[in-house]
């Protein structure tokens, strides 16, 4: 029996993202792609967005399809879940691999995010990725999924939901993945992160931006194959 693979994708995304990575790993694992709630035609939940809310999904998810000793892999704010989550569910969770996760919030990195989630901006200047936006979380209004994340991320600025001094209780063997082009997220927040998570592991990833559309996913699927994450983690 293959073991478990559940990819989480990032803000303001959606599972199709990720499929390439998934067809990628179909032979070395039995993946999983969960869409986050409100996310790629998910239903709009009543609360309000935020890490704990995705996190509680994730784990219905895992305990629903009764997976055991999954590895999950995370990009972006879904490697902000899993690390959530493996802090309180260290039992259920072999190993963690995040890329591009941003884990420094306070209220002027808040207000910095938020003022690219302008849907009227966004419709004006970038058309195109309004459009891939729509495609994306059809039925939902895209705009409605930005605004919930701006909600998010702003109560984030003003109490990050995993703050550095919490890294230190992940006991779940843990890759903190950045890529060397990455403008959203720096190499600093990576490596507190990385050096506060007991035994994890770094690794950055050559001509990598942030957009998990611009990722290599050869190089990405050597990093999360089994061989090729190194299973002394």
């Amino acid at each position: 029996m293959k073991p478990s693979l559940l990819l989480l994708h990032g803000a303001i995304g959606a599972a199709t993202q990720l499929q390439p990575l998934a067809a990628q790993l179909a032979a070395h694992y039995e993946v999983h792609l969960p869409e986050f709630p409100g996310h790629g035609g998910a239903p709009l939940p009543e609360q309000r967005f935020s890490i704990a809310l995705f996190a509680e999904a994730t784990l219905q998810y895992i305990r629903q399809h009764k997976l055991k000793e999954v590895t999950i892999f995370g990009y972006s704010m879904g490697g902000y879940v899993a690390l959530y989550l493996a802090r309180q569910y260290p039992d259920l969770i072999s190993r963690v691999i995040t890329l591009g996760t941003k884990f420094h919030w306070d209220e002027t990195t808040a207000a910095r995010e938020v003022k690219m989630l302008d849907a009227d901006i966004i419709v004006q200047k970038v058309p195109a990725f309004a459009d891939n936006l729509a495609r994306l979380h059809a039925p939902n209004d895209w705009k409605t999924v930005l605004q919930r994340t701006a909600e998010m991320l702003l109560a984030m600025g003003k109490d990050n939901p995993l703050k550095p001094d919490e890294y230190k209780e992940i006991s779940t063997p843990a890759l903190i993945m950045l890529g060397d082009r990455d403008k959203m997220v720096t190499l600093e927040e990576t490596v507190v992160a990385y050096r506060g998570i007991p035994g994890a592991r770094m690794a950055v990833l050559p001509g990598t931006p942030h957009p998990i559309e611009q990722v290599n996913i050869s190089l990405l699927t050597y990093f999360l194959q089994p061989a090729g994450m190194l299973t002394d983690v």
